[in-house]
């Protein structure tokens, strides 16, 4: 039975092997899915998540729970040899193995890339994945209350500031979701106002979201300045050390919370394969996903696709003539690769992806969205419908999908939940602080010579200090009685002139 070996569990990966699963016959084919993590992230909920408005484990979707055909291997794939296809998968605990395979599906996604600002890999966070979203949100919510007991000043200005880096759609979303959240919980503080809110996006371009139109993005800008958050437009971060951000512009100002979101590249992981990386660090693939050389030259048994390929796009529409690298491409382009691997096990011939971009819609908060569908748009309200009717269909799995629209309908009645559970990053802390201990072992200590005895006292016994012979003789008894066995009673003191030399010894010890 040929073996299939999945690298990667995010979108394309996901639905790769999900779609598998309904084109293969049983017994046609072996899949296997390796991902460090046991769950696909829907990343386009990111946002919400950090906003409260959906619990993160209902944007992850389990592989095992889904992939009910497929063996799931939660490990790393850290190097690919597909001249003797084999790769070698390292687990989190226990030595790692090769893996034998006979197509090999490249699918390890892309993660948050980085320019070498100072502070930024010290003091910022990313949105690629539910635990970055997770600790945003409890972020968020922890900075409001270590403000609502300071009184005005610099440190309760850094705890409510937030700074975003980057305009893009995840950066614009993530940004007015938070301005969105901050708002709403303005009525839990009494003692604070939306005027000790400060929220900052920087954008290197002249522009936000070059996915809609350029008036539609001018709405967004207008929107938000009326919800008191400031876009700086032209403009770069210089440096984040130690929270405080300093812009191009000259201006700066103290943050508890900087989130970045300019830009992606393909999984490092692509470097330790022998796979053809074009200059972006992506594989190069043919429009059918089928890795192929510089050249043109197909790679047998290999398919690529996702954030990790550099799929042609023959819409013409892509940057540079490549997909973009987003949410919508990846799951149609597993979807896709999914039917071709069928069809080339089969013998049959394989379809070119081609996907008609239909419109880009976002989230900006509750009850305001944009929506951007070639000149058509929708702002306001009704595209804020349309952004949670799309990604609630489009968010795999019935199981998830309720969990998500039953989330929506219970925070409209009662609304979000406010708590921060910022500990759960250690959560081991308050058991830690009132756990007893056992007491460490006292050092051995020498054996104490034994002093001197006391003058009117015989050596190891009990007795008066400077006692007269007679006092000795009446009241050594009755201690002795006391402390000491009767056998062990020394007897009367003799002049020491009738001594044996002998008897000096014991008595001087």
């Amino acid at each position: 039975m040929p073996k299939i070996l999945i690298v990667g569990g995010g979108y394309a990966g996901f639905y790769t092997a999900w779609k598998l699963e309904k084109w293969l016959r049983k017994g046609e084919a072996e899949v296997t899915v390796v991902d460090p993590l046991p769950y696909m992230t829907y990343q386009p909920f990111l946002p919400e998540v950090a906003a409260g408005s959906i619990e993160p484990r209902h944007a992850i979707v389990s592989l095992r729970r889904h992939l009910t055909r497929t063996n799931v291997v939660t490990a790393k794939v850290t190097k690919v040899d597909h001249a003797t296809k084999t790769a070698t998968i390292t687990p989190e605990v226990g030595p790692e193995w090769t893996e034998e395979y006979d197509q090999i599906v490249m699918t390890a996604g892309a993660v948050s890339r980085t320019f070498p600002i100072p502070g930024v890999a010290d003091e910022a966070i990313g949105l690629k994945t539910i635990e970055e979203a997770e600790a945003i949100r409890d972020k968020l919510l922890t900075n409001f209350q270590k403000a609502a007991n300071l009184d005005a000043g610099p440190e309760r200005d850094r705890l409510l500031t937030t700074v975003v880096v980057g305009g893009g759609f995840a950066g614009i979303e993530i940004f007015a979701e938070l301005r969105s959240f901050a708002t709403d919980l303005l009525k839990n503080y009494p003692n604070l106002t939306i005027d000790d809110t400060h929220f900052h996006l920087i954008e290197a371009m002249g522009r936000i979201m070059p996915e809609v139109a350029l008036e539609t993005s001018h709405w967004v800008l207008k929107n938000l300045a009326e919800r008191q958050a400031i876009v700086h437009l032209d403009t770069q971060l210089q440096s984040a050390v130690g929270g405080k951000v300093e812009l191009s512009t000259g201006e700066s100002f103290e943050s508890d919370l900087i989130i970045w979101t300019a830009g992606v590249m393909a999984n490092p992981v692509v470097r330790n394969t022998d796979f053809p990386i074009e200059a972006r660090g992506r594989i190069s693939v043919q429009p059918d996903l089928r890795i192929v050389t510089e050249d043109g030259t197909v790679v047998p048994d290999a398919w690529a696709c996702g954030d990790v390929a550099a799929t042609p796009d023959l819409t013409g529409g892509g940057v540079g003539g490549f997909c973009v690298p987003n949410a919508q491409h990846a799951v149609r382009m597993g979807k896709q690769l999914a039917k071709n691997l069928a069809a080339d096990l089969r013998g049959e011939n394989t379809k070119d992806y081609r996907h008609d971009n239909l419109g880009a819609v976002a989230g900006l908060g509750i009850g305001i969205g944009v929506f951007q569908s070639g000149k058509f748009a929708l702002k306001g309200f009704p595209a804020w419908m349309a952004h949670r009717g799309y990604h609630g269909m489009a968010m795999p799995s019935w199981e998830r999908k309720i969990r998500v629209v039953t989330g929506w309908a219970n925070n409209f009645v009662l609304g979000r939940d406010i708590a921060s559970l910022d500990n759960v990053t250690r959560p081991r802390a308050a058991f830690e602080e009132f756990a007893s201990r056992p007491k460490p072992a006292a050092p051995a200590e020498e054996p104490a010579a034994a002093p001197a005895p006391e003058i009117g006292k015989v050596a190891g016994q009990p007795g008066p200090a400077y006692a007269t012979p007679a006092d000795g003789e009446t009241k050594a008894e009755p201690v002795a009685a006391e402390s000491k066995p009767a056998a062990k009673k020394a007897p009367a003191r003799k002049p020491a002139a009738k001594k044996a030399p002998a008897e000096k010894a014991p008595a001087a010890e």
